[in-house]
């Protein structure tokens, strides 16, 4: 019998939940670390429309990057995620910070769909751990469609008319890591939830900043976990759930 707890245990032993920033949470957020698992859902969000979807397949867990709880809650009433996933007995394990910076993480598999060259590891200035890498299109214009070619999704960017060769890359929200592309003498930043003042800063400095969205940013890591989870648990059957809320016409 497969447990949620055996699920917990595999993804900390890969994705160390002590690695996670100060601020966040992560691990087992809802339900029983000791119930059976048969069913289960990987995910970027858990939002009530994938605590249906969960319910309709008959799954006893969902495994999430973004965590269900993120900041404590006030009241937890009917028709609200974490009332129906206890009412369902449905567990949740989130990975999320420790997630995006491991060794095979979120923006190494950013970097990976992008076709980036020589991703290291970049200890950015206020210690969260990104990534350094080189692209073969230098064109800003080229490789803003070849984002939108590779993750399907609008791509936001000021071009900062240099040559880009040298990038640094966080996936989900990284326009703070500006300053990192500037003080380090990169070309580019690839990443999402950019402000205006950031674009503006960008152009001013001569460096070129990419927005690729958020959940499309991110949610490339959600088929290598399932890819992980099925190899290892080959007796739960493990289903995607992909639910982008936010539109792009």
């Amino acid at each position: 019998m497969i447990t949620v707890n055996n699920v917990l245990e595999f993804l900390k032993e890969k994705y160390p939940l002590d690695t996670a920033c100060d601020f966040d949470n992560v691990g087992l957020l809802v339900g029983d670390g000791n119930n059976a698992v048969n069913r289960a859902v990987v995910c970027l969000d858990c939002d009530i429309n994938t605590v249906n979807y969960a319910k309709s397949i008959g799954a006893e867990l969902i495994v999430t990057h973004h965590p269900v709880i993120f900041s404590g809650l006030k009241s937890i009433l009917a028709g609200g995620v974490v009332y129906e996933l206890v009412k369902s007995d449905i567990s949740v394990i989130s990975m999320h910070t420790n997630l995006d910076i491991a060794v095979g993480g979120v923006t190494e598999r950013l970097c990976e769909v992008i076709g980036l060259k020589n991703v290291k590891p970049f200890v950015s200035h206020s210690g969260f751990l990104i990534r350094e890498a080189q692209s073969n299109i230098t064109d800003a214009d080229k490789l803003a469609r070849h984002i939108k070619t590779q993750l399907g999704t609008a791509v936001r960017y000021a071009n900062g008319g240099n040559d880009i060769c040298r990038v640094l890359v966080c996936s989900g929200s990284g326009g703070e890591f500006l300053q990192d592309v500037i003080s380090g003498g990169y070309d580019a930043l690839i990443s999402a939830d950019i402000k205006h003042n950031v674009f503006i800063d960008a152009v001013n400095a001569g460096v070129t900043v990419f927005d690729a969205g958020h959940y499309q940013s991110e949610n490339v890591i959600v088929s290598p976990i399932l890819c992980e989870l099925k190899l290892k648990f080959n007796d739960v059957v493990f289903s995607v759930y992909n639910n982008p809320n936010i539109k792009f016409i």
